[in-house]
């Protein structure tokens, strides 16, 4: 389900199951019609279930955060369908940041000091007390851009005003600014057995060294190379207590767990948790995944993880997005599209917001392709994926150019 760059990955993963005899894509993209037959959709849950269960669909993998927060899983559920992806209830640790971080107080999680405020006069005199820098989040869903890392008090105070200001009642959370490394850990769960995936880290600036506004993101890099011990402290203090304070209080988490964490003196701290795969950090950990996708899907989703062991490819591998002039405000669409022909052992391109048009592939979003070099390293990976970005026909495209560096 869903039609970025995240689930052309998804796609293209599980396309290569010998479990897998038919595959189908709602709404899906031009990349994913290569692998897949396309479903026209229009985003409501319950239609989608309906038709699942008069397709005899066995199994349905969710990529995109909104139709998990409306409560896709839950529809599929009700019908006896399984589905890979949390419950409406369990989407909450995305789908509201105040909720998630009344969790992570609740169950100890190690976090950033914060207040939420549905006030906008509350909210600013808080500004005032606390200073910049700052960090103002809105807390509902955002598609990775309700962010704003303030380090003026003036441009904390507009962030807080443009999100609490408009009509719809709004919630923002307001936390302390945390330095350090950032890093993406994704795990997989069945609500009892934590497995954890392949460290990353992901770009979210538009622009070179870290500047420019947030995006979606603008590439990553997997797998992260991380202190000795800290995969098992991050388990241990954050995913453990997630999970098991989750089902202590009778949500059964099942599915992809996302903590974006800042690894700060004190060590790793929570920045965000979401409900799905990371975008793009998926398009760079996938293709280092041995173990079968939908082996691992059937697994979670029926309760026996602690059967399976995760197996992975010795290699490293870099994403680069390209994305349309004008993004992340005003993507230019329409813009014409070539794709080379390069060995897919050392480049994979992986779809988002792209279209099939008379003349053929065109731009149709802001993050417009994933290119993806593998590498028996990060440097061979980072040169093979700019590689793949040269050999492009796409005129105007914004990427970064300095993905990987600081790792490196």
């Amino acid at each position: 389900m869903g039609s970025g760059g995240r689930e052309h990955a998804i796609c293209w993963k599980v396309a290569q199951s010998p479990l897998v005899r038919e595959l189908y894509a709602a709404p899906g993209n031009p990349g994913m019609a290569e692998l897949a037959e396309c479903v026209p959709w229009d985003g409501n849950v319950r239609g989608l279930a309906e038709w699942a269960l008069r397709e005899g669909i066995e199994l349905t993998l969710v990529g995109p955060e909104g139709p998990l927060v409306e409560g896709i899983a839950d529809a599929f559920l009700e019908k006896g369908l399984k589905i890979f992806g949390p419950t409406q209830q369990a989407a909450m640790i995305e789908g509201s940041k105040a909720f998630a971080k009344g969790l992570m107080t609740r169950f100890g999680i190690p976090t950033a000091r914060h207040q939420s405020f549905s006030d906008v006069l509350d909210a600013l005199a808080y500004l005032e007390a606390v200073g910049a820098p700052i960090v103002v989040k809105d807390s509902g869903l955002a598609a990775g851009k309700g962010v704003t890392v303030a380090t003026s008090l003036q441009q904390a105070k507009q962030a807080v005003t443009n999100i609490l200001s408009g009509p719809e009642r709004a919630e923002i959370v307001i936390e302390e600014f945390l330095s350090g490394s950032e890093v993406t850990v994704l795990a997989v769960t069945d609500g009892v057995t934590i497995k954890p995936l392949l460290p990353s880290q992901d770009h979210k600036r538009l622009l070179d060294g870290d500047t420019g506004p947030m995006t979606g993101g603008m590439g990553a890099i997997c797998p992260y190379p991380l202190a000795p011990g800290l995969m098992t402290e991050i388990v241990e203090r954050v995913l453990k207590p997630l999970v098991d304070g989750l089902r202590a209080e009778g949500i059964v988490y099942k599915g992809v767990i996302y903590a974006g964490l800042m690894l700060t003196d004190d060590g790793p701290k929570v920045l965000e948790f979401n409900a799905r795969f990371g975008d793009p950090e998926c398009q760079a950990i996938l293709p280092l995944l041995e173990t079968d996708l939908v082996e691992l899907a059937l697994a979670v989703v029926e309760g026996r993880l602690h059967e399976l062991e995760i197996r992975w490819r010795e290699q490293a591998s870099a994403c680069v997005v390209m994305a349309a002039p004008g993004y992340p405000d005003d993507p230019h669409k329409g813009l014409p599209l070539s794709l080379p022909q390069l060995p897919p052992e050392q480049v994979l391109y992986f779809q988002a917001g792209t279209r099939r048009g008379p003349q053929g592939l065109v731009t149709n979003g802001g993050r417009v392709l994933n290119v993806v070099g593998l590498g028996r390293d990060l440097r061979e990976a980072l040169e093979r994926a700019y590689t793949g970005v040269a050999a492009v026909r796409f005129e105007h495209a914004l990427y970064r150019r300095d993905i990987g560096r600081k790792v490196i």
